[in-house]
């Protein structure tokens, strides 16, 4: 560009060469200027010609440079590293807090007392079974041989005595060792852990738990010396099969006390901890002894014991004691549990309850229905039994609810409730009695239209004018309905309330037949009244309820009050009815040698319940047979396997009695040829060893009536049934000892 005058003086104009170009007019870097040059001197760039820069006076080297980086980044190393850890223990604080919140406060921690446990004993004081917690007493660790507790030790934390609640160097062992087996092969919990966890959290495996666990276990450290948190790990830890407590465990497995088990049997209660359903010895004998060596090589390489004890101690626990409480006694313990809260309400305490419970009957009554049922129950398509056998006063003295408690807790004795058919008619002909009618009195067996329902008899056959004795003794339904037609259903189901029965009855024409349904121990109740002279009784299993200690008794149960429920001429009346049916009606294979017995079968309709419900002056015994689902058998009647079933019972259970005759009964079988022919050869003479117990006394008066011959059609309809006794007559000839007798006394 230049600049200039035309002549004569006038306005030059710019003008802009040919050299100049737009890229000229741009800004180089070098003239660009920061602000914080602004007061510096500007230096032209000096610019070199040929090979590139050289190195400028005062520019820093490429090592210097290397350095102020390596300065820098631990700097800010340090810098993030100091805030991560901040974070960090902020966020550890607060899940500290967090976790502290879901407990409860530390201050008002106390150690949980024991849940409360349940002992069942039998009336001779044996442990029948244990509901709860089954918990032995607490046992101090003085008094536990050295060795017991040093086996938990050596097993469980080895570091007990060395560390304040948690032990890192134990969770960094079983982490290494979990890594290298790739899964969960040890814990790292500490026995405070174990115990903290035991005493006051869940099973549940969550971090929130784990941290929860660590939170207690300090505290626990802090509360209690190292030997208290011992003491309190072995009294409450859990041994499998309801044990808990190394007490307990001992009674369970070794049938011994804590006190006195062997380095062996020490060994094998550490090694339950580890997994106690899945090694209990009495289910799994071959793991549990496995372990047990585990634990004894622990203890030899701790020094708790020498090579030679543990080489000496490996194969010798003894752990073939049987557990308590097994078997269908279960039935009775779930009943109990049951009338517990009407007895004595919540129960926060243990308790040892008292119960009428004979174990030995109750092993025969077990072993009746069971046997009976595995011989013949496909025969007759039959699934199920019950046995309820009760003193005359209403004591149970053995109740089987079922043939297997393992596999089914339904208590068939209690819970159930079915038709008891033909066993129902006592009430009936109890009903009619106290209207005025007697064992002599004649109503027709003959075909029947109640409006349309045309009840029959078993065998379809009608005997025509019969007695009630022999209409009950053979079961007729058409006399039964004939009878409750005449003194009205309400009035039988009055009676059959009063002499016991809970259970809704419908006051209708087939209730004469059993179409109600009631349970089998509410029906052997109401037939003990027949067996005692006609008091009534309410069933009942619970004696006294009192606390461990033995100290306090909370509950004692009442006599009672229920009082006379049928008049004692009824009592006899009824007695010398349902005896008959044992004599030659549809019970005639009842039998007891020497005993006076009664009662009465029964068989609802189609065949779906089979009953027997007998008694003599020492017992009260009814069964029941058919199907869970209702299902019809094929013609199990009551006079068949639940009168075997009885009668098994019924032999064990008076074995060794002295016989005693029903209320309002002569004396029978033995007892009574003896006695009465010995009377007839010498009178008034009869030996006091033969003779009914000094100061006995019916409670009911012996019914002197008469008791016709049963009608001809008997002996067909009930094939291998005696004719019933003529009065007066003597004593009919019998097997054994008694025909010996009677032979010799009458030349027959």
């Amino acid at each position: 560009m230049a600049w200039g005058k035309k002549k004569g003086g006038g306005r030059k104009e710019p003008k802009f060469g040919l050299a100049a170009s737009l890229s000229e007019l741009r800004l180089n870097p070098l003239d660009r200027v920061s602000v914080a040059d602004d007061d510096k001197p500007k230096k032209s760039p000096k610019r070199e010609s040929g090979g590139g820069d050289k190195p400028r006076k005062g520019r820093t080297s490429s090592k210097a440079r290397s350095k102020g980086g390596l300065r820098s980044g631990i700097k800010r190393l340090f810098y993030w590293g100091a805030v991560l850890g901040l974070w960090g223990a902020i966020a550890v604080a607060g899940v500290v807090v967090y976790v502290g919140a879901h407990l409860p406060p530390i201050q008002s921690l106390e150690i949980p007392k024991r849940p409360p446990t349940i002992q069942i004993v039998g009336i001779d004081g044996s442990v029948l079974a244990t509901r709860g917690e089954q918990a032995g007493t607490n046992v101090a660790l003085k008094d536990l041989p050295p060795y017991l507790p040093k086996a938990f030790i050596a097993i469980e934390d080895r570091r007990f005595y060395s560390h304040y609640g948690v032990d890192p160097l134990g969770i960094a062992r079983a982490a290494v060792a979990n890594i290298m087996h790739r899964g969960v092969s040890q814990g790292g919990s500490t026995l405070t852990q174990q115990l903290a966890k035991n005493l006051f959290l869940t099973q549940e495996r969550t971090m929130q738990r784990k941290l929860q666990e660590v939170e207690l276990a300090f505290w626990l450290e802090r509360k209690h010396s190292k030997n208290e948190i011992l003491e309190l790990y072995l009294n409450r830890v859990y041994f499998g099969s309801g044990a808990y407590g190394v007490e307990a465990a001992a009674q369970r497995y070794f049938g011994k006390s804590a006190k006195n088990v062997t380095i062996a049997e020490a060994a094998m209660l550490a090694g339950l901890v580890k997994s106690p359903s899945r090694l209990a010895p009495n289910r799994n004998p071959e793991g549990a002894e496995k372990r047990a060596q585990t634990v004894l090589a622990a203890m030899a390489d701790a020094n708790f014991i020498t090579d030679a004890q543990a080489q000496a101690s490996i194969g010798h626990p003894s752990y073939n004691v049987k557990a308590v409480g097994a078997g269908t006694v279960n039935y009775v313990a779930d009943w109990i549990g049951e009338v517990l809260d009407d007895l004595v309400g919540q129960i926060d305490q243990s308790i040892i309850v008292e119960t009428s419970i004979d174990p030995k009957l109750q092993s025969v009554a077990e072993t009746a229905v069971i046997d009976e049922l595995a011989a013949k129950s496909v025969k007759f398509n039959v699934s199920q039994g019950a046995l309820v056998a009760m003193t005359p006063d209403g004591s149970v003295r053995a109740m089987v609810g079922g043939r297997n408690y393992a596999e089914s807790q339904y208590n068939r004795a209690v819970t159930a409730k079915r038709q008891p058919g033909s066993s129902f008619k006592p009430f009936v002909y109890l009903t009619a009695i106290e209207a005025g009618l007697t064992p002599e009195t004649i109503r027709q067996d003959a075909p029947l239209d109640v409006k349309g329902w045309k009840p029959e008899n078993y065998t379809h056959q009608y005997f025509g004018p019969v007695t009630l004795t022999q209409a009950l003794a053979m079961s007729l339904n058409t006399v039964a309905v004939r009878l409750g037609l005449e003194v009205g259903a309400k009035s039988v189901v009055r009676t059959a309330h009063r002499l016991g029965i809970s259970s809704k009855l419908e006051a209708n024409a087939s209730i004469a037949l059993g179409t109600s349904e009631v349970s089998l121990t509410e029906l052997v109740g109401a037939y003990a009244p027949f067996s005692n002279g006609g008091m009534g009784v309410t069933p009942h299993v619970v004696n006294k309820i009192r606390n461990v200690e033995g100290n306090k008794v909370i509950y004692a149960r009442p006599a009672d009050a229920l009082g006379q429920v049928i008049d004692p001429r009824s009592v006899a009346m009824m007695n010398t009815m349902m005896q008959e049916t044992l004599l030659s009606g549809t019970a005639h294979k009842a039998e007891l040698p020497g005993w006076s017995a009664a009662g009465k079968t029964g068989t609802s309709q189609d065949f779906r319940d089979a009953w027997f419900i007998g008694y003599t002056s020492k017992l009260v015994t009814g069964v029941w047979l058919g199907n869970d689902d209702n299902s019809p058998t094929k013609k199990a009647t009551g006079g068949g396997l639940p009168v075997e079933i009885w009668t098994r019972f019924m032999r064990a259970a008076h074995q060794g009695l002295t016989p005693e005759p029903v209320p309002g009964l002569q004396p029978s079988g033995f007892f009574a040829t003896v006695a009465q022919a010995v009377s007839q050869v010498v009178p008034g003479s009869a030996p006091q060893s033969l003779a009914p117990p000094p100061g006995y006394v019916p409670s009911a008066p012996i019914y002197n009536g008469t008791r016709p011959q049963p009608a001809a059609p008997t002996q067909a309809a009930y094939p291998g049934a005696r004719a019933a006794p003529q009065p007066n007559a003597r004593p009919e000839a019998a097997s054994g000892l008694d025909g010996w007798l009677v032979e010799r006394l009458f030349g027959r």
